[in-house]
């Protein structure tokens, strides 16, 4: 039986735990965080995510947490609407996807899914690896010493693993010249299934429901063509936040107030990763480490499932050769990614990049963007992998 660790337990890790599992290898999942982390930015499922929602048994647990949004408005500065976008759009894969979860929602799902056949790791993370060519031996923080076939990043944009193994973020990861901010607030403003969106040039302010009917999501975003604030950081984050959206108009001034009394803030920038190669050795990337596509292609969430499924079944049909299962891994991927990452290189042209070296945003030919978008939401091809090993969904998943 192979053995495989997973630094990360946000969404790509737990979906490759349920597949590693599912193939036949024992996994064990460390995370930093002392627990799971709720709320989040709601993500999509659209295209042939459903459908690897569906191969994990999960759809009805999915279905049962979503945001269930009914639409989006967009409106101007004393609330009248501009447009309308509902949830029904494009077969439910339009601008407000039919399938809208937030990020920690999905978390627990996957958590709860595989938490009886995982080893979790809450509070530790990988402080040392080397590997040779049957292993790798892995150092906790905590001072435990284990050995593993297999080692693989899931943990996020600002992977250490991917620091550790393959060199310094400045190398792959590409920012997009936007922030983006999200937090909790109470639901003073009567909002009821609706999202609501106010743009000025170059910035944004967004309120949105959560499953949460007494609370509400209230998201920021802005340009900004350089970012070096610590992704820990949070004060100095909020003060950043503050001082490029205090004269925005709209309901800004009432979402700023409940900026230090939120549970769950959280600030970024918005960027993707570009690699040349997602594995070195032993050791391979998954998800926002290996691909992120930034939250403007509205596929982050669709890049990591559909990676999880194709990374586990190619290791386990290669009879977890890391050379062959990485490879086939990183084949039937890398067309997918960059399609989505063209995407969210579109979207953010659209709103404004502050990039010096951008050229200024025309309109795009609407044959090719349809053909992009098709690419970026089903084209990708899900193998049965016949022949090998599949323990089936998990009793609680069914």
């Amino acid at each position: 039986m192979s053995r495989v660790l997973v630094a990360g337990a946000s969404v790509a890790g737990p979906a490759l735990a349920h597949w590693l599992r599912r193939r036949g290898a024992e996994v064990t999942v460390v995370e930093r965080a002392p627990g799971l982390r709720p709320g989040g930015q709601a993500v999509d499922a659209r295209g042939v995510t459903r459908e690897v929602i569906r191969l994990m048994g999960l759809d009805d647990a999915v279905r049962a947490a979503r945001t269930e949004t009914a639409g989006a408005h967009t409106v101007d500065a004393d609330g009248y609407v501009l447009e309308t976008f509902s949830a029904e759009d494009d077969g439910g894969d339009g601008y407000i996807s039919e399938i809208e979860i937030l990020r920690g929602d999905l978390s627990r799902v996957l958590y709860d899914d595989t938490r009886d056949g995982v080893e979790y790791r809450f509070g530790d993370r990988i402080a040392e690896l080397t590997q040779d060519a049957d292993g790798v031996d892995v150092t906790f923080e905590s001072g435990d010493r284990q050995r593993f076939d297999l080692v693989i990043g899931a943990d996020g944009l600002h992977s250490s693993l991917r620091a550790m193994v393959f060199g310094p973020r400045e190398r792959f990861v590409r920012h997009l010249g936007h922030v983006l901010a999200f937090y909790s607030v109470p639901n003073e403003f009567g909002l009821d299934r609706w999202l609501l969106e106010y743009q000025e040039p170059g910035r944004s302010a967004m309120l949105r429901p959560i499953g949460d009917a007494t609370r509400a999501m209230a998201m920021f975003s802005f340009t900004a063509p350089a970012f070096d604030v610590d992704h820990r950081d949070v004060e100095a984050q909020k003060s950043l936040l503050r001082a490029q959206v205090a004269d925005l108009g709209w309901l800004t001034p009432r979402l700023l107030a409940h900026l230090d009394d939120t549970p769950d803030f959280y600030l970024d920038q918005v960027a993707q990763v570009v690699m040349d190669r997602w594995s070195s050795g032993r050791v391979g990337l998954l998800g926002d480490a290996a691909f992120s596509s930034s939250p403007l292609s509205g596929q982050g969430t669709g890049l990591a499932l559909i990676g999880a499924y194709l990374l586990a079944g190619d290791l386990a049909a290669a009879d977890w050769n890391p050379a062959a299962g990485f490879a086939r891994y990183e084949e039937r991927m890398r067309a997918f990614v960059e399609a989505n990452q063209e995407i969210g290189r579109l979207h953010a042209k659209m709103r404004g990049a502050a990039d010096a070296d951008a050229e200024p945003a025309g309109e795009p030919d609407m044959e090719w963007l349809s053909g992009l978008v098709e690419r970026a939401v089903n084209g990708v091809e899900l193998p049965d992998y016949a022949g090998v090993p599949d323990s089936g969904p998990s009793v609680t998943s069914r």
